[in-house]
């Protein structure tokens, strides 16, 4: 089980806190001072006394390395253990961090006398605190999962942490940086604080940026718990729909963003499903040549999908995505709950992009996928993040699409097709389920792909409640429909076969009689 640490400022429970949370979980508990003077052989105190702070931090050092590569554990630390980035960085890699915070007058209430507090055995214990505050503030915010433990009882600061228990954070690379995915349930209330800890300055100008459905669900909260964090925050509505994913649409975000007074300092949070996201992270990447972007997905397609790589964009009346922008966020912020007011059909959209990461890079999250029981509550931090974790490792190795990044595409070329022919009636995690099947058929016809591959993904999506047939559509509308792909090369298609479960080739050689022919078989009607 990944390991859950508590720092923050002495005084602020972590060691009484983290023994109730270990035993509530059935968890070892660490206490890093205690182990550290265990190996020293003598109380904290002497080591600052006889042989130095730095040597003290060193040894804080060498443990948080330690303690980074075991699981299962929870792990109160020292106050100043994680002010040191390379302590944090490698006790995330492996941990849930949190961080507790209490008032000054609370925290010399709690440490009484300070003969074991070296750093408070001084003539002015108050101003010592706030000094030491005040210096590890930007540290602490960095961390983020905050809880505060002014006026609360052990058992309820323990109930909160214990909730944080199953969060995931999920590091992403980018070539000018990374960000941070973080994914919870229940957990809207701290998204003031992972901006924070994603180095949004305080008081920063944010937009937040949703649609007429998402917007009076969770605005209030989220505008709520951005002022509370001292962000101020105004809001922009979009109409809801693929069919308004336009540069109209884009040009009126402008003139929102424009009256909100936001400017080159500000950020742009796009708190919906994917069309929310693509609409708000393209205006973000060209207001003003480019302005901080935030995503808050609120349909489990969006959070396995859209939300992650930095791809954003509009349509054009002749395909999709036709127009748009890479666009990296500051942050990925991710609250399954969200998912108990998404409608049963885009649940079930959304599960198509999960089964189609499984296809492409992880057969056993596939087959988990595939006999689980995925209804509204019932998605879980780290079967996502499992999902995320393919796309990941695949934008992280291609982040402009250049190369490997083109496999992520599976189903796309027949689904985006598809969706367009509809007018978008058609759920693109529905075109996408049709278009995995046929990209399967066709990898069997071709002989890449043994015979009953494309009946289990048939199966699995079928389960999931997709469809699996093709709609009664003439089949030469269909490929001429994918022609206006932007993923053609030249005048050929680029497909995605799966020659198994969890592993996917690229493909420009498919011989058009052959879609036609496994297009026609799956229920679209002959050539006319």
């Amino acid at each position: 089980m990944t390991n859950i640490v508590l720092t923050g400022f002495m005084g602020t429970g972590k060691t009484a806190v983290g023994r109730e949370v270990a035993r509530r979980l059935g968890l070892r508990f660490v206490d890093m001072d205690g182990v550290i003077e265990v190996r020293a052989g003598k109380p904290i105190s002497a080591i600052f006394a006889e042989e130095g702070e730095p040597i003290f931090r060193q040894m804080e050092a060498d443990l948080c390395g330690e303690l980074a590569g075991q699981d299962g554990a929870v792990i109160a630390t020292g106050g100043g253990a994680l002010v040191n980035p390379a302590n944090r960085e490698a006790l995330a890699a492996s941990s849930v961090l949190v961080c507790l915070q209490a008032g000054v007058d609370e925290i010399l209430e709690r440490v009484g006398e300070a003969e074991d507090r070296p750093l408070l055995n001084v003539p002015d214990p108050e101003g010592e605190v706030r000094e030491l505050l005040a210096a590890r503030r930007d540290a602490y915010a960095a961390i983020p999962w905050q809880v505060d433990t002014n006026g609360r009882t052990l058992s309820q600061i323990a109930d909160e942490i214990v909730a944080l228990a199953s969060c995931r954070t999920l590091p992403v690379a980018t070539p000018g940086g990374r960000y941070d995915i973080h994914i919870g349930s229940g957990t809207l209330g701290y998204l003031g604080g992972a901006l924070r800890a994603a180095g949004i300055p305080e008081r920063a100008r944010v937009a937040v940026v949703s649609n007429t459905t998402v917007g009076p669900l969770y605005v209030d909260a989220v505008q709520a718990v951005l002022g509370q964090h001292g962000f101020s925050s105004f809001l922009c509505i979009l109409p809801d729909g693929e069919e308004h994913k336009t540069l109209a649409t884009v040009r009126a975000l402008y003139e929102e963003l424009l009256a909100g007074d936001l400017d080159r300092s500000g950020v742009v949070l796009a708190l919906g499903g994917g069309v929310t996201g693509d609409v708000a992270g393209f205006a973000a990447a060209t207001f003003m040549r480019g302005v901080r972007f935030v995503q808050v997905p609120t349909t489990l397609l969006s959070m396995t999908d859209a939300s992650v790589g930095g791809k954003t964009g509009v349509d054009l009346p002749q395909g999709k995505n036709l127009v748009g922008a890479f666009k990296q966020p500051e942050l990925v912020f991710i609250d399954l709950d969200v998912l108990a007011t998404l409608p049963a059909p885009e649940q079930r959209s959304g599960m198509a992009e999960l089964l189609k990461h499984g296809v492409i890079g992880d057969a056993g999250l596939f087959h988990e996928l595939a006999a689980a029981d995925l209804g509204a509550g019932h998605m879980t931090p780290d079967l996502l993040a499992r999902s995320i974790r393919v796309k990941i490792e695949i934008v992280q190795q291609d982040p402009f699409e250049r190369g490997r990044r083109a496999v992520l595409n599976l189903g796309h070329t027949t689904g985006h097709a598809l969706e367009r022919l509809s007018g978008f009636s058609m759920r693109h995690g529905e075109g996408v389920a049709i278009g995995m099947i046929a990209a399967a058929r066709i990898s069997e016809a071709l002989g890449r792909a043994a015979p009953g591959l494309a009946d289990e993904i048939a199966g699995a999506l079928s389960t999931a409640g997709l469809p699996v047939t093709c709609p009664a559509l003439p089949a030469a509308s269909v490929t001429t429909a994918m022609r206006h792909d932007k993923k053609r090369r030249g005048k050929r298609l680029r497909w995605v076969l799966p020659t198994e479960i969890g592993r996917v080739v690229l493909a420009d050689d498919v011989p058009e009689a052959v879609v036609l022919a496994v297009l026609h078989e799956m229920g679209a009607e002959g050539v006319g």
